[in-house]
């Protein structure tokens, strides 16, 4: 009687619908998206009225976009403090930096931020095992909330997951190092791959003074 009981039981669970309504959008400044490093950035969204003790905790993808299957309902969409390189921006209907969402269909909401730093006019060129990069920097917070340049980075991997965790040849240049934000470049060697491989994924990183998290330009695929 007992094993019916629990075959029901596990039948009625079971049945329960899962989560199909798509919000999905990126992390942007002025509509360009920010990139950031794999897994090291994250949303939370809390749903209300059902007395949840956690959060539904959803990772921004290295291009800034951001992707969650949930239940229609209302949410409040929060980036925690200290995540991304970047302050947030305070939301016209809450009043603060908790985005409201009202979620009865499929949605795309792009979050606004505002970065330390955006990385402009990337250039990224391989070939006879080298990779190098030419950008530009483009300081967008000022005055009180400014941060200095800690260092720039040219990062090359094997995959299209590309930071200094993954990268198999790595070129740094010092804040303090940088004549002006313009023109700057880097270039590095790239080790032999086994096995072999005449390509590779770049990009440019950007780490700022008391910032965990780095600003990232596009991933590019380079031949070597």
């Amino acid at each position: 009687m007992m094993g019916i009981a629990a075959s029901l039981a596990s039948c009625s669970f079971d049945n329960y619908d899962e989560p199909s309504i798509q919000l999905d959008g990126r992390i942007v400044y002025q509509g360009e998206p920010i990139g950031v490093s794999y897994n090291d950035v994250y949303i939370e969204l809390w749903e209300s009225g059902w007395q949840r003790l956690g959060n539904i905790g959803v990772a921004v993808d290295q291009d800034g976009s951001y992707s969650s299957l949930l239940f229609k309902g209302d949410y409040k969409m929060i980036i925690p403090n200290n995540q991304g390189p970047f302050q947030k921006i305070i939301n016209d209907q809450s009043g603060n930096d908790t985005i409201p969402i009202n979620l009865t269909g499929s949605q795309t909401i792009d979050i606004e931020v505002m970065p330390y730093y955006m990385i402009r006019n990337v250039s990224i060129n391989g070939g006879n095992d080298q990779v190098s990069a030419s950008f530009d920097l483009d300081q967008i917070i000022t005055e009180d909330g400014a941060r200095a340049i800690q260092e720039v980075s040219l990062y090359v991997s094997k995959t299209a997951f590309v930071d200094n965790r993954t990268s198999i040849a790595t070129a740094n240049r010092g804040g303090a190092d940088l004549e002006s934000m313009s023109g700057i470049s880097l270039e590095v060697n790239v080790p032999e791959r086994v096995p072999a491989q005449d390509y590779a994924y770049a990009r440019v990183g950007v780490r700022i003074e008391g910032v965990e998290d780095m600003i990232f330009s596009e991933i590019v695929k380079v031949n070597l």
